[in-house]
């Protein structure tokens, strides 16, 4: 018998280089075909203020689950939001600080925990009551946010306990799991800026608990500590 050997083909997601934002039609452009592949279920990579990041739809359970296979992480170890706009926290979330304390930690490499709004898919870290917000100081993610009119399910772009990236090739063994690749070019020459944003609680009204200490530590605990008086937990 004679055999035919057949050449298998792998799905490799579609890889878009970001342009620059001068550059507004090829800009915009970008972000349709990133919204379109969003609400379609999709999952994608995106460049963030610090790391590289894997984005889906919040609201899209199906979408969840895609991004913890991909990533190979524990459905138990939670996942942040992103939003578009440091007015749109409380929507998602029971904010128990003032609103200008906000806006001098953010837009920024920082994430911020507040108590979960109910609005919020109940799939999404169904083991607790928490949840975790960035708004990033990237003008793209927050636009891609904003366009698609919800948060975006945002963990960093590598498998689980891996390093993250600051490259679209550091993370390439992820490109044929992936619907679109958003290529922003290397985000940082400092292996530093892999720690990521920097994990604050303040669930606690008048108290804050670092979650992990990231990029912005003392940025972040001085102005919790030293211009809103905020104790460590």
């Amino acid at each position: 018998m004679k055999l035919h050997h057949v050449k298998r083909l792998t799905r490799m997601a579609e890889i878009l280089k970001l342009s620059v934002e001068n550059d507004k039609k090829s800009y915009e452009n970008v972000v349709n075909k990133a919204v379109k592949v969003l609400q379609s279920g999709g999952v994608i990579a995106v460049p963030t203020d610090t790391v590289y990041g894997l984005a889906a739809l919040s609201q899209n359970s199906a979408a969840i689950t895609k991004i913890y296979s991909i990533k190979g992480r524990h459905d138990e170890k939670p996942i942040a939001i992103c939003v578009g706009d440091v007015t749109d926290i409380s929507r998602w979330s029971k904010v128990s600080v003032p609103e200008d304390l906000l806006h001098d930690l953010l837009p920024g490499p920082v994430t911020v925990i507040f108590e979960r709004d109910e609005i919020l898919n109940p799939h999404l870290n169904p083991a607790t009551d928490l949840v975790g917000i960035r708004v990033p100081d990237h003008s793209f993610i927050r636009r891609l946010s904003s366009a698609t009119g919800s948060p975006l399910a945002l963990t960093s772009a590598n498998l689980s306990s891996a390093k993250s990236t600051l490259s679209v090739q550091e993370f390439q063994s992820l490109w044929p799991k992936l619907d679109l690749v958003v290529d922003g070019g290397v985000l940082s020459n400092s292996e530093a800026s892999r720690a990521g944003s920097t994990v604050v609680d303040l669930s606690h009204q008048g108290q804050y608990t670092v979650v992990r200490p990231g990029s912005a530590l003392s940025q972040t605990v001085s102005v919790l500590r030293d211009k809103y008086q905020l104790t460590e937990r």
